[in-house]
């Protein structure tokens, strides 16, 4: 499988950690071993450095890997230096949201939750362009136009050659807020309830007389093929993404996932719902 450079990278970093704890190496130990900074090492494992290939030669020497090993983890770094197709949108895809867009890539399930309005891969040409317009107030018009083609670009990911699964919960006020007017929200809607015809979408809606429940902010659970990458676990705010990764984490939102999906309402009545909702504008 071509993962893309971002998969890439974390996988090269989980590959190289794993090599220094089986040879019972600290990162302080290989890096006196190198001759090189602390810093180095650890930025290169936790991925906020990329490992060229020279790195990888000389952490795989150190670490004992094998011809074989070395060579596969050097194509891996090599191919990790390559750009991704979203990097074509320049200053519209801001450095934080590029690691996601690059996870979303090569997720083969996501998760999802959002309260206030549809998934970014559900969302219509002119829901997207409204929902751009009304949170990105510094945004000029161009920068607005290239978000809006990135989010469509992303959904391709529905429908090509090895779709992802999506599982979508979304709250009540996301089917009813009027996000760029009636007409707009009527046509979006009617796109979920087409989009639903797909065998890998799956849409409920959580009610507001649901009540209280765990997850009162949106949040993104991305999984992937087996033995590539391990679930991460994606929250955005106004001033970034935010990612987490730990085993800890990880099970804390997959529960509160699942809270979700046997709270809100199931899948036909959503789907219902929002039919209901089509008709009602």
């Amino acid at each position: 499988m071509a993962f893309s450079p971002t998969v890439r990278r974390r996988i090269l970093a989980a590959e190289l950690c794993r090599l220094r704890a089986a040879a019972n190496l600290s990162i302080t130990d290989a890096a006196a071993l190198l001759d090189c900074a602390h810093s180095k090492i650890s930025r290169i494992e936790s991925c906020f450095q990329r490992a060229k290939a020279a790195d990888v030669i000389a952490l795989c020497s150190v670490y004992g890997a094998d011809a074989h090993e070395q060579e596969r983890l050097v194509q891996l770094a090599k191919d990790a230096g390559k750009k991704g197709w979203w990097q074509s949108y320049g200053d519209a895809l801001p450095d934080w949201f590029e690691t996601y867009v690059g996870l979303e890539a090569e997720a083969d399930s996501i998760r999802t939750y959002e309260v206030e309005i549809m998934p970014g891969l559900l969302q219509t040409e002119s829901y997207a362009r409204a929902t751009t317009q009304a949170t990105v107030l510094t945004a000029s018009s161009a920068d607005i136009e290239k978000r809006v083609q990135l989010r469509l670009q992303r959904q391709h990911r529905l429908t090509d050659e090895s779709p992802m699964e999506l599982w979508a919960v979304m709250g009540e006020a996301a089917i009813r807020r009027p996000v760029g007017g009636h007409e707009i929200l009527r046509e979006q809607l009617q796109h979920v309830l087409a989009l639903s015809d797909l065998p890998n979408v799956t849409v409920q809606v959580m009610p507001l007389e649901a009540g209280g429940h765990p997850a009162m902010g949106p949040f993104v659970v991305l999984s992937f093929p087996e033995h590539s990458h391990h679930d991460v676990v994606y929250l955005e705010s106004q001033v970034g993404g935010h990612y987490l990764e730990e085993a800890n984490e990880i099970g804390q939102y997959t529960r509160v996932m699942e809270h979700l999906r046997a709270h809100a309402l199931d899948p036909h009545d959503s789907l219902r719902t929002i039919q209901n909702q089509a008709k009602e504008l």
